[in-house]
């Protein structure tokens, strides 16, 4: 519970130290969407690498694919478009709320490790469906960008169900 509430205040104050009023650029959001897509195969490798639950570990390997071909896809036709990535703090801090649930998770083992590791991606994934909402697809400007956006959107939402479904079936 600790650790949710940590994680929650994390992407939360990520989110609402980002004017919100700015709007951001495309390079920006593609930014975005590259941590998002890596963040997602640093913590779905480590579920797939370390969980000893068998529906966590298919759930990480399926994580780890469907991003990296998302990330992939995404680049190549951001790229097409002549569109590159830019740093803002708003990637940085989620790549940084990543890594630090990364290493957290690193130091568990066993049924510890799953609960907190699905209990993450369940966070993880409802504050990213918000970001997207709230501030990237109304800041996004190109065709290409909304669509690289509803994607991801796309790809989140159906994750997010997945790894509710395995959180409602572990123990408490």
């Amino acid at each position: 519970m600790k650790f949710r509430v940590l994680a929650a205040i994390v992407v939360m104050a990520g989110c609402a130290t980002a004017p919100q009023q700015q709007k951001l650029s495309d390079p920006q959001i593609a930014m975005v969407m590259r941590i998002i897509n890596l963040a997602n195969v640093r913590e779905g490798e480590l579920a797939r690498d370390k969980s000893s639950n068998a529906a966590i570990r298919d759930f990480g390997l399926k994580v780890v694919n469907d991003y990296t071909a998302q990330n992939n896809k995404s680049e190549a036709e951001l790229s097409r478009a002549n569109i590159a990535s830019e740093d803002t703090s708003l990637s940085r801090q989620i790549d940084a709320s990543s890594g630090t649930a990364t290493d957290r998770l690193r130091g568990l083992t066993g049924a510890l490790f799953d609960r907190a590791y699905i209990d993450r991606q369940v966070e993880a994934a409802q504050s990213a469906l918000s970001l997207i909402d709230s501030r990237l697809t109304p800041s996004a400007r190109k065709k290409v960008v909304k669509e690289q956006l509803t994607a991801l959107r796309t790809l989140i939402d159906a994750d997010l169900a997945s790894a509710k479904q395995i959180q409602s079936s572990l123990p408490k």
